[in-house]
C-alpha cells in the first residue's frame, strides 16, 4: 500500500548552502492528496523564505490537468506574491516529460518571462539547478 499522507508523499529538504528547497515526490499520488502536499511545500518555503525550488517528480507517471491548472492559476501566483517571486525546476522522467509537453495546456519556459513565477522541466538535476540560479 502506498503512503498517503503529505509528509510520506513529499520529502522536503532545505539546502541552506544553496538557498534551495528540494522536494522529492515518493510515488504517484491520488490527485486529491496533491493540494495538501503543496501546502506542506508552501509552509517549508515560507519558513525558509526560499524562492528556488527543485521538485523531483521522476517517480510520478501522470500529470493531472486539474491540479496543473490550480498550480498555475492559484498556487504559484499566490506563492510568488508571498515570497517575492518563485522559480521552480521540475526534474522528470523522460516518459513524464513527454506526457507533460504533449498536453494542450503545456507552456514553455518562454511563457513565464516577466511573470513573478517561472516553471521549467528537466531530465538532468545539474541542468535544473543551473537554470534555477541562472548559471
Amino acid at each position: 500500500m502506498a503512503p498517503d499522507t503529505p509528509a510520506e508523499l513529499l520529502q522536503l529538504t532545505y539546502r541552506a548552502d544553496l538557498d534551495l528547497l528540494v522536494g522529492r515526490w515518493t510515488h504517484e499520488p491520488d490527485p486529491a492528496l496533491l493540494p495538501a502536499a503543496y501546502q506542506q511545500l508552501a509552509r517549508a518555503a515560507e519558513a525558509s523564505n526560499c524562492r528556488y525550488w527543485l521538485q523531483d517528480i521522476r517517480r510520478r507517471v501522470v500529470n493531472d490537468p486539474a491540479i496543473t491548472r490550480w498550480l498555475l492559476t492559484e498556487f504559484m501566483p499566490n506563492m510568488a506574491r508571498r515570497l517575492g517571486g518563485v522559480r521552480v525546476a521540475y526534474l522528470t522522467s523522460p516518459a513524464l516529460l513527454a506526457h507533460i509537453m504533449a498536453a494542450p495546456e503545456f507552456k514553455s519556459v518562454e511563457h513565464y518571462a516577466g511573470k513573478p513565477y517561472q516553471v521549467n522541466f528537466f531530465g538532468d538535476e545539474g541542468a535544473a539547478v543551473a537554470w534555477l540560479f541562472g548559471v
